[in-house]
């Protein structure tokens, strides 16, 4: 018989929409609703099938009902623990809903409850990792005249060490680091026998070539897929599902793209030529997606790019889209992207590590 120790914040109607149930999977910080109607249980909707809807470009405004999945896995109340832990390894499942003969919801079983670990990516993806580490780092300023953003420190570890951590637990396993700003004081410090098992090189611009310029200088040394991200940025994705999406679409480039959404406190009025009125809004929902800062490269790329030229990524690819080339955006949750250049977000992280470890 399994304890009640629900956690109902997970619960959401089916007649909210996808929209609110983004809002609720950032205040959260999960990736899995569980649907009811009243006591009813309904189904679940997981931030995957939001992200199946943005690329298809369904309106956000849906109902979450429309996306129930027909695979829907759940337990009994008369299952043991050891069944519903088994289940839940098989399936890779963050919670279990349990429910009665009535199909009442009786229990949310949480992975960290029933395991006492956080639920780590099974799955390796094992692509090797540039990171834009060249930049002055000015939004720190004046911390970043005295050691390089890369080197800025959370808690026991520097803000680069962050990011690598997070990609060697998904299997990545080779890091190219792309240095100019105090380059010599990071080669120094990964020098460190630390670091002995780290496959760590650096590629050092002779002058400033920009975040897509730098990259031309691997174009001998990566032939297979490749990941870049900008040396502040976390992010918290499936990357199984990012790959994939990648692969299966043929894009020469994924951004990893991150899905903002506002309240407009006002009525909006919206006009045509001449002024002429053509909608009025009442307090209205916006949303769109802004890049993160990490990418998912092939190596058809540098035939788009030309030696010692001066470009950033953006300017990259608007000019491969130009070409006919194919872009890719694959969403992620706000709550999932951490930007730490900048004073008001890095402070943030630093506070919320120091809760973590108390």
């Amino acid at each position: 018989m399994v304890a009640e120790i629900m956690n109902i914040k997970r619960i959401i109607s089916p007649y909210a929409t996808l929209i609110e149930a983004l809002r609720l999977m950032d205040e959260i910080g999960k990736k899995l609703l569980i649907i009811c109607e009243g006591k009813k249980f309904i189904g679940v909707i997981s931030i995957g099938d939001i992200q199946r809807a943005l690329l298809n470009k369904d309106d956000l405004s849906e109902n979450v009902c429309k996306y129930i999945r027909s695979d829907m896995i759940f337990a009994g109340i008369n299952d043991s623990i050891e069944d519903i832990k088994s289940l839940m390894k098989a399936e890779r499942i963050e919670c279990m809903p349990v429910v009665d003969q009535n199909k009442y919801l009786s229990n949310i079983i949480e992975w960290e409850d029933i395991f006492n670990i956080k639920r780590k990516e099974e799955r390796q993806i094992n692509c090797p990792v540039v990171i834009m580490a060249g930049g002055r780092g000015h939004r720190l300023e004046p911390l970043t005249n005295i050691i390089p953003k890369p080197l800025i420190p959370i808690s026991d570890k520097t803000i680069i060490e962050e990011i690598m951590g997070r990609f060697i637990e998904v299997g990545c396993k080779k890091f190219i680091l792309s240095i100019n700003y105090k380059g010599q004081l990071i080669r120094d410090y990964f020098s460190d026998s630390r670091f002995l098992n780290y496959n760590i090189s650096f590629i050092e611009e002779k002058s400033p070539l920009g975040t897509g310029g730098s990259l031309y200088l691997l174009k001998d040394s990566l032939p297979q897929t490749f990941i870049v991200s900008n040396c502040d940025i976390l992010v918290e994705a499936d990357w199984n599902d990012l790959i994939q999406y990648h692969k299966s679409n043929a894009n020469i480039v994924t951004v990893v793209s991150v899905i903002k959404n506002y309240d407009i406190p006002y009525g909006t009025i919206e006009t045509s030529h001449n002024g002429l009125v053509r909608a009025l809004k009442e307090k209205p929902n916006i949303n769109y997606q802004i890049n993160s800062g990490v990418y998912i490269f092939e190596p058809q790329v540098f035939n788009y790019m030309n030696a010692d030229e001066f470009i950033h990524i953006p300017d990259l690819l608007i000019r491969i889209m130009g070409l006919g080339g194919k872009i890719g955006a694959f969403p992620v949750l706000e709550s999932d992207w951490i930007d730490m250049g900048n004073w008001q977000d890095y402070l943030k992280l630093i506070n919320r590590n120091e809760r973590f470890e108390s």
